[in-house]
């Protein structure tokens, strides 16, 4: 048992001796070079000559066509050192076992970066970098390069990763489409291997090929973990990290070795570039960078105006993706656009690029554009001829600035209109698509864009759902028809009339442009749009889904006011000779009747008087009017308590005076309230230097002209007109000799009815008979003898009452309600699903006896006061 026991100490101690001794030797390993075979020293002065000599290729060398050797560090051999150079670029990579969080690995990946930049020719590289192990510390050393734009914030995070590797991927597509000589190579640094899906598409990008214009350095590049091996790599250069030194496997297509087992010597890495340097070369590309990340309109724009075909679609440059121009379309594969960003992110720019850009490139026979604005802004207002610029945009055929959303809905009718013509067409010919159709009856293709649409769609009422409706059916049948919509927004959500309808819209909407805080247009598991900066965008050509992202920055056209200018005029000039300016809708300007074609055209001697009141709120702006026949009820009836009830009254009497010689008409004028006086006053001084004998009654004036009117159911014998002027007492003087002043008609203009109903609700002693029914006989009888009556009450009540009740409502046919709550004016037409909100500058014109609703913007003077307008 001794023995034994001897026998197990002494197992013991011997292993304990050995275990020092192993620890010993393994200590000075680490602390002294490694054994490295002896080199011949001739052979050696040979490798370190020729790897000098390469290790300083020419500056300008492009590297997405051929690689370039690039220096690692310096081989370690017991005779002396030499460069260690592996291929790079032009399909060519470099992995390492180790991430970046090693310093010596850190380093490398540096002084990498910084040895391709400083061999390509300026602009001819661009780095793109993640690192989320060190949360990008790994590029703090070249933080110099970073500022002068040379080479791009690392990402750091999952989704900037994500967003790069897109990036990354689109880069390798467009260069192997393009096969350019001069194609820029994408330098990707990864300072660790973020995830295993990421790791996929790394290793994916490594067997994209030299065309692919990538070169990407991985850190971290091992097995992902017990039983998972890492994606095979394809053209990459392996480096294995022992004990700070690394051991370099064989390059592609120019192995170290016969065996596959790489160079046969460690090789010290090279360390950190000297900050000089890295500050040296960033002045040197940084003005190159500038330049290539700068983009003018001009860039935009063809080298020939209008010589593009519209037949297969349309095609404009948006902006560049990286060094090259982008271009994106209106066809079969995306027929329709939509854009996001909060405000201030470039949307009016960027759809000002577009535009500019189609209408340089096509001709106003292949292109028509209508554009809506329902922000409270300009952004179109350079298409349109204002008092300062005469020209406009030949293309443009309908321009609303501040639309209302019942002119946005007139819009999308014309164009519904469009599409059912263009379907006629189509099935005439036996074709299909536009592209078909015989050279000879060609169409234009149509763009409709709508900037900040949710609101045309606010709410749930029918303009609405309308509205709705006439989208869905445009964006499924505009692509057969050639017409193409663009909506634009700030928000896509939250739109009440398009819940459970919202796929059936968009669905239809292939492209989708993310501006800065526009991620909404995208699927809401890409969010390439979150950290964009002012000036660029995400195209996306799959409806937004990942994996079809396109960063592209677009130039600021407001910066260019004078280029723009300049192509304007030069298009203007070049329109047809049947070129008409575009119809435009300006929501905030007041609609004066001076400046009417049809008030311009009216002449004496018509069948018909026409009484105009306003504009109707469509697509050609069209004169709102009533014709004045002699059919019973053709009187008109302007109500609400807003001031501009006189404005309307002023311009019917001065159109319907227009239609008249002097003398064959006379004009009777009632201003019975004080906010009335002005137009009324303006009126009675038009009518008087245009010859029209004009009298000025009172409320007392009034009620006895009623009367007589009444019992002589029209107009009495001719005699002497006598104009009355002055104060409305003047008038109780003419008394009914007035009565018959013309052989002609005769208009009753009374400003302010309501005020007389005091002394309508009295009875004559002698007759028994009140106001009130002399003026509802009146209104019965008199436009068979050519008497009209044209009033402002300022309530609606109170016409009821004056009318005798809702059961005599069409004794007045011819309506312009105001300020009057929708509710209150459906219950007085008996329209029980009226859809109006008064607001200011607004009206309803309602005709009785033709069933017209129409919005209107009523006529006013410049500067009146609308007091009560709410």
């Amino acid at each position: 048992m001794g023995r034994l026991a001897s026998a197990y100490g002494q197992a013991i101690g011997a292993h304990r001796a050995a275990r020092a001794h192993l620890d010993a030797a393994r200590h000075t390993l680490q602390q002294s070079t490694p054994t490295a075979p002896t080199v011949d020293p001739d052979l050696l002065a040979l490798l370190a000559r020729v790897g000098g000599t390469l290790a300083t290729p020419t500056p300008g060398t492009p590297l997405a066509g051929q690689p370039v050797p690039v220096r690692l560090g310096e081989a370690v051999t017991a005779g002396g050192g030499f460069p260690v150079l592996v291929p790079l670029g032009a399909g060519h990579h470099l992995a390492v076992d180790t991430d970046a969080r090693d310093p010596a690995v850190a380093g490398l990946l540096r002084a990498v970066v910084l040895r391709l930049l400083a061999t390509a020719a300026p602009g001819g590289v661009r780095v793109a970098g993640c690192d989320s192990a060190a949360l990008g510390a790994t590029f703090g050393p070249l933080r110099p390069l970073l500022d002068a734009g040379v080479i791009d914030p690392p990402a750091t995070t999952e989704p900037e990763v994500a967003a790069l590797l897109d990036a990354a991927e689109q880069h390798a597509r467009t260069a192997r489409q393009a096969a350019r000589p001069d194609q820029d190579l994408l330098v990707l640094v990864a300072a660790s291997v973020p995830s295993p899906r990421d790791a996929a598409r790394l290793a994916a990008l490594t067997h994209a090929g030299p065309a692919a214009a990538v070169c990407v350095l991985l850190a971290g590049w091992r097995a992902a973990g017990p039983g998972e091996p890492a994606p095979p790599l394809g053209a990459t250069t392996v480096l294995r990290m022992i004990d700070g030194y690394a051991r370099v496997g064989d390059p592609p297509h120019a192995p170290f070795s016969a065996d596959g087992s790489g160079l046969a010597v460690p090789v010290r890495l090279d360390g950190d570039p000297p900050p000089a340097s890295v500050a040296a070369l960033a002045t040197h590309l940084g003005e190159a960078a500038r330049r290539g990340a700068t983009i003018g309109f001009a860039d935009l724009l063809p080298s020939r105006r209008w010589a593009a075909s519209a037949r297969a679609g349309l095609r404009t440059v948006v902006g560049r993706a990286g060094r090259e121009p982008f271009t994106i379309a209106f066809d079969d594969a995306t027929p329709h656009w939509l854009v996001g960003g909060r405000t201030g992110a470039g949307k009016t720019v960027f759809l000002l690029d577009v535009l500019y850009g189609l209408a340089a490139r096509y001709a106003p026979s292949e292109l028509q554009l209508y554009l809506l604005d329902f922000k409270e802004g300009v952004s179109f207002t350079e298409f349109v001829p204002t008092g300062r610029d005469p020209s406009w945009l030949p293309h443009a055929r309908a321009v609303g600035i501040e639309s209302d959303r019942e002119y946005g809905v007139a819009v999308l009718r014309e164009l519904r209109r469009e599409l059912q013509r263009r379907a006629t067409a189509l099935k005439r010919h036996g074709v299909t698509k536009l592209a078909d159709l015989p050279a000879a009856t060609a169409v234009p293709r149509i763009i409709a864009v709508i900037d900040e649409f949710q609101v045309l769609l606010a709410g749930n009422d029918p303009i609405s759902r309308e509205s709705v409706d006439l989208l869905e059916e445009l964006a499924r049948k505009g692509r057969s028809y050639g017409v193409h919509l663009v909506l634009a927004s700030q928000s896509t959500t939250g739109i009440e009339a398009l819940y459970g309808r919202a796929e059936a819209v968009f669905g239809q909407f292939a492209l989708r442009v993310a501006l800065p805080g526009g991620g909404g247009v995208l699927d809401p598991l890409n969010d390439a749009a979150a950290t964009l900066p002012v000036g660029s965008a995400v195209i996306n050509t799959a409806a937004g889904v990942t994996g079809a992202n396109t960063v592209i920055r677009f130039p600021d056209a407001y910066a260019a006011v004078d280029e723009l200018t300049r192509l304007r005029h030069e298009l203007w000039q070049a329109r047809p000779s049947d070129a008409r300016p575009p119809s435009v809708f300006r929501g905030y300007e007041t609609a004066r009747v001076e400046d009417d074609a049809t008030f311009t055209g009216l002449r004496p001697g018509g069948r018909r008087p026409l009484a105009l009141v306003g504009r109707t709120v469509d697509v050609d702006g069209t004169s709102a009017l009533f014709i004045m026949d002699t059919a019973p009820g053709r009187h008109l009836a302007v109500v609400g308590t807003s001031a501009a009830g006189a404005e309307v009254l002023r311009a019917a009497t001065l159109s319907l005076a227009r239609q008249h010689t002097p003398g064959e008409a006379t004009f009777l004028l009632a201003p019975l309230v004080a906010a009335a006086d002005p137009a009324a006053d303006d009126t009675a001084a038009t009518l008087t230097t245009a010859g029209h004998p004009v009298v000025r009654l009172d409320a007392a004036a009034l009620r006895r002209h009623l009367a007589t009117l009444a019992a002589a159911g029209g107009p009495g014998p001719t005699a002497e007109p006598t104009v009355a002027s002055g104060s409305a007492g003047d008038a109780g003087a003419v008394g009914s000799d007035m009565l018959g002043a013309a052989p002609g008609r005769s208009y009753l203009v009374v400003f302010g009815m309501d005020a007389a109903a005091g002394l309508l609700a009295e009875s004559d002693p002698a007759t028994f008979r009140s106001g009130h029914d002399d003026l509802r006989t009146l209104l019965r009888q008199g436009p068979g003898h050519g008497v009209h009556l044209l009033g402002w009450w300022r309530g609606l009540r109170r016409l009821a009452d004056d009318l005798g009740g809702t059961q005599n409502r069409d004794d007045v046919a011819c309506l312009v309600a105001l300020n009057v709550p929708g509710a209150d004016l459906g219950l007085h037409l008996g329209v029980h699903d009226l859809a109006y909100m008064p607001r200011a500058d607004r009206a309803l014109l309602v005709d009785r006896h033709d069933q017209r609703i129409r919005l209107i913007v009523p006529f006013a003077r410049d500067g009146y006061t609308a007091e009560g307008q709410e």
